[in-house]
């Protein structure tokens, strides 16, 4: 297999087991999930831990072929059954024969194909188009779409019969935005592959991550994948920030989370701040002014500490020291009345406050329930 299902999250460790369960049996597939998740995939798997697996693994795309020519695709045809047919054809059924076959987008297939795919399922046999002789086919059925077909169903676009044939089990495949913490393994496992030589391998800093962590990416691993490959071949081998990056080369939900970072973070801002810049400047501090500057716990000496109060007050701070709070307790106390006053000015109205904050909503959320802020709408 090309490809392999990467990921620790609960709902892609859950994924596995199902699939590990499901391969060794002939029970048909039925795989939904947003475009881009990864459904062929999965469906890939399947077949590879199977008794199938020596067998071929035939993919049709349902909503990709003309309604018009799609029963020849999935069915074959005889020489001279209409006009351009100058060659027997074999269908992509037949040709799945001791395998699977695949079909994606099944939600997309015309009616008038869903009886006769259902009449194939049934029977366990193919008839080409311009021939009245029935071909035997061993086949596993392993479909995929993006639709609702329960929904579907309802609004009569897809039947009944065949939504029953095909679902034996159901597998639901997760939205990347569902288990973003995900995204950096992929990132890095994607910027491997698209690696143009050894030791070329894109890397991407933390606040790169952090950023791609919080884009909902609805184009799903199938964007993620695009975005690194491009950026593979714009930057090969470097190491990139989000300023490195034309926004035009960024998916636009993505460039517009970049223009303001501090609202990205899934931690805080002030964590971030003081958790990643801070200690490296004060390591690189350190080391400037030897093993002199600092005690034992990497604190620095009375004469720093008393320049760094002269600096504070000359800029019009007072001497947070002396209130025994540190400047990120007191930074965090700002931010905590800023959000409160906002929820004030917008009513209690979390989505207009975010907006009015420039925050991300769940971002917005996570920092209320930090506070125990109250949120009273009017």
């Amino acid at each position: 297999m090309s490809e392999t299902i990467i990921g620790d999250s609960a709902a892609t460790q859950d994924l596995l087991t199902l699939m590990g369960a499901i391969a060794p049996t002939e029970a048909s597939v039925l795989i939904t999930g947003e475009s881009g998740v990864g459904k062929e995939l999965v469906a890939q798997g399947v077949h590879e831990k199977s008794l199938r697996s020596t067998g071929p693994f035939v993919a049709v795309n349902c909503g990709a072929i003309p309604a018009e020519l799609l029963e020849s695709e999935l069915f074959g045809h005889k020489k001279g059954s209409f006009t351009g047919a100058i060659s027997d054809h074999v269908g992509r059924v037949q040709s799945a024969h001791t395998g699977t076959l695949f079909l994606d987008e099944i939600g997309d297939m015309p009616m008038a194909m869903q009886v006769k795919l259902l009449r194939v399922l049934q029977e366990k046999v193919v008839v080409p188009v311009g021939s009245n002789k029935p071909i035997n086919v061993d086949i596993r059925v392993v479909a995929a779409t993006h639709r609702n077909l329960e929904e579907e169903i309802k609004g009569g676009r897809f039947r009944a019969d065949l939504y029953y044939r095909i679902n034996v089990v159901p597998v639901c495949v997760a939205p990347l935005r569902e288990r973003r913490d995900e995204v950096p393994v992929l990132a890095e496992h994607f910027a491997k592959i698209f690696a143009p030589e050894k030791n070329t391998t894109l890397a991407l800093d933390g606040k790169f991550l952090r950023i791609m962590k919080a884009y909902d990416w609805p184009g799903n691993v199938r964007e993620l994948s695009n975005m690194i490959h491009r950026l593979t071949v714009l930057h090969p081998g470097q190491r990139l920030s989000v300023q490195d990056v034309s926004p035009t080369m960024l998916p636009v939900g993505m460039s517009e989370l970049a223009c303001d970072v501090g609202d990205l973070e899934q931690s805080s801002l002030l964590d971030m701040m003081f958790d990643d810049v801070l200690p490296a400047q004060q390591s690189a501090d350190m080391q400037r002014a030897g093993p002199l500057a600092s005690d034992s716990q990497g604190h620095l000496d009375d004469e720093d500490s008393e320049f760094e109060s002269i600096i504070m007050r000359a800029q019009g701070f007072d001497d947070f020291r002396q209130q025994g709070q540190s400047l990120k307790g007191i930074l965090s106390d700002v931010e905590q009345d800023i959000i409160q006053r906002a929820l004030s000015e917008t009513d209690g109205n979390v989505s207009r406050c975010a907006k009015l904050l420039r925050m991300q909503r769940t971002t917005l959320i996570e920092r209320i329930k930090k506070y125990d802020l109250k949120v009273v709408a009017a």
